[in-house]
């Protein structure tokens, strides 16, 4: 058994959700004088791959120490929708399982596409990559239900649609076109397409039913798109935490792994070495109006 790396570099550059602590590093200790290098860290919980946990929005909930190694690695289905969906789109539960099977009790990781503008990548834009994805509305959120799904992973800054976020009120010219995609497109205007009665849905309406999510993934993702693989999550071991930076992975058998790494081996890559797929760069700019 061989691993795939499906998580995105750590550093000072690394972008946290919209207002919240970026990663600080300072060396309290050097070689010289003391004979080993220490660093201190302070950082938000909601940081580079990140899983969300209950307790981030359900008083109730597990914190993340509690969260079994049997429902963080388990069979997933992993699905790409960069053919689909572009800036401000809706993707549904429908176009999902139109592209891969997904079996009740699965992890569900969600290729958008947009980790491609995450901050390792050539074309890297941040405000896309957080304010601009795609996401779901509540019939998403109940079709996860009656799967029962362990918990979904998403390619961007947030498995809610960026507009059902507060990110609406911060950043008022991207929610204005945000309002003119969803009236040419839905026929609705944006705060009635999202009314408060569906606010930040995926954290809210979800983690009471345990089904929490990872945000931000990304590393070698383009090698296991429509297809089920093993995948697991690893945070800490961490009481009383609302949520929790750590690593995803694949699972895939030695001779399958060798065949994805001569694959990855003819792809572009990041300058960390993660491989990407500027054909989903295409497909996202071609399906999107608002830039």
């Amino acid at each position: 058994m061989k691993m795939l790396d499906l998580t995105i570099p750590l550093g000072v550059g690394t972008p946290p959700w919209p207002t919240y602590e970026p990663l600080q590093i300072k060396y309290f200790k050097r070689l010289a004088p003391n004979g080993a290098n220490g660093q201190l860290l302070t950082h938000s919980n909601h940081l580079g791959t990140h899983l969300d946990g209950e307790i981030h929005f359900y008083t109730p909930g597990k914190d993340i120490a509690q969260l079994e190694f049997d429902f963080l690695v388990h069979e997933a289905a992993v699905v790409d929708l960069s053919d689909a969906c572009g800036n401000y789109d809706i993707y549904t539960s429908k176009m999902v399982e139109e592209r891969v099977e997904v079996k009740e009790g699965d992890i569900l990781i969600i290729h958008t596409g947009y980790h491609h503008f995450g901050w390792d990548m050539p074309t890297a834009d941040e405000i896309r990559y957080m304010v601009m994805h795609p996401g779901p509305d509540r019939e998403f959120a109940v079709w996860a239900k009656e799967k029962k799904l362990r918990w979904i992973g998403v390619d961007c800054g947030s498995a809610d649609h960026p507009m059902n976020t507060i990110i609406r009120d911060w950043m008022p010219r991207q929610a204005s076109s945000a309002d003119k995609h969803f009236r040419e497109r839905y026929g609705l205007p944006l705060a009635e397409y999202f009314t408060d009665d569906k606010y930040q849905l995926m954290h809210i309406e979800m983690f009471p039913h345990g089904i929490i999510h990872a945000e931000c993934l990304g590393g070698d993702i383009d090698l296991i798109l429509n297809r089920r693989v093993t995948v697991g999550f690893f945070p800490w071991r961490f009481v009383d935490g609302e949520s929790c930076i750590g690593r995803c992975v694949a699972m895939v058998e030695d001779d399958e792994y060798e065949e994805l790494m001569a694959r990855k081996a003819e792809m572009h890559k990041t300058r960390f070495g993660d491989c990407f797929s500027p054909q989903h760069v295409e497909q996202l700019n071609g399906l999107s109006k608002y830039f």
